[in-house]
């Protein structure tokens, strides 16, 4: 992965910013320039139609429907004048009440208006619970007396980062958290008795999470689960790749399988193959697999996967260097 991208904060507003609304593509930390790439934007900090302010590109004009490297988008974007810490605060009251601050400059003065709007918590929430419904607008102050808030974002939360409560115990690893967040934001995920092919699964803990759900899943890895996973009744593992798995075997009906899973460790150009032979034999109905970048961003495999019809390519807040490629049917 190249250095991530760090640019001096511009002084001065562009003028479009004056005229109307805008649009802002929020990175998560550190891929910037994936999301300036993915965009078709300048490694720059200003341009003729953006403007880069902290991990956030300003547009005059929505440029990409829903850009896999954002983490949140800001919707109808506008600038408001701040001359004090009061009037800001009211100003954003005036527009909605959920409100969360995305301090770049001025952090001292953001949390002063922050402690007068109404309280937007971030405590993690327990799995199972769906995203939250009630709208969450974003702000940030560009001066010491100039705002930019957007009342419509993408993500319902804060900074487009969901937060669990983690569980620390059964999970033999962290990569669970992955597949939480898919299903959380999708609203998706599998049901009792469904069947689940998992690739690449050890140490266990994607077949983990599904065998909690009540899935049947067939676990394929060169190396074992830890045992107490394997050990659980819905689980049933074998030593093997998953590229070795023939999707022909599960092409008609009676074999075919729910889901399948990868957070393989894979260059996703091979992963791509893979997906392709699957969705050819029509083995299986729904897809979540981890496009894992190794170096540079391959671009124009995650195009690929785009493309897909039906598909989504998004960046969890739980992702890396990362995209998770989702297709429900």
């Amino acid at each position: 992965m190249r250095e991530p991208l760090e640019f001096p904060l511009p002084e001065q507003l562009p003028t479009w910013t004056r005229d109307a609304e805008f649009t802002g593509y929020l990175a998560a930390p550190g891929l910037l320039r994936e999301l300036l790439t993915e965009l078709a934007l300048p490694e720059t900090a200003t341009g003729p139609g953006h403007v880069v302010y902290g991990d956030m590109v300003f547009v005059p004009h929505a440029v990409a429907a829903d850009p896999a490297w954002a983490q949140n988008i800001w919707r109808n974007a506008r600038v408001v004048p701040a001359p004090s810490i009061g009037l800001a605060a009211k100003a954003l009251k005036d527009i909605q009440r959920n409100w969360w601050a995305y301090p770049v400059r001025n952090a001292r003065r953001c949390a002063l208006i922050t402690d007068k709007l109404p309280k937007v918590t971030a405590r993690a929430q327990v799995f199972g619970q769906g995203a939250p419904t009630a709208p969450l607008g974003s702000w940030t102050l560009w001066d010491e007396t100039t705002l930019i808030a957007a009342p419509d974002c993408a993500s319902p939360y804060p900074d487009g980062q969901p937060r669990f409560e983690e569980d620390r115990q059964s999970a033999p690893s962290r990569a669970y958290l992955k597949l939480w967040e898919t299903f959380t934001l999708t609203g998706v995920f599998p049901k009792p008795g469904e069947l689940c092919l998992d690739l690449g699964s050890a140490p266990g803990g994607w077949t983990w999470v599904l065998a909690s759900l009540g899935a049947r899943v067939f676990s394929i890895d060169k190396a074992e689960l830890e045992p107490r996973i394997s050990a659980m009744p819905e689980v049933d593992h074998c030593l093997g790749s998953g590229f070795g798995l023939d999707p022909r075997i599960a092409g008609d009906a009676e074999h075919r399988v729910d889901w399948v899973f990868s957070d393989m460790a894979c260059y996703p150009e091979r992963l791509l193959e893979l997906v392709n032979r699957w969705l050819a034999a029509g083995a299986a109905r729904n897809f979540v697999c981890t496009l894992k970048f190794q170096g540079e961003t391959d671009h124009a495999t995650a195009r690929a996967f785009a493309a897909i019809p039906g598909s989504r390519l998004i960046h969890l807040a739980h992702n890396k260097h990362e995209l998770t490629w989702v297709l429900l049917r």
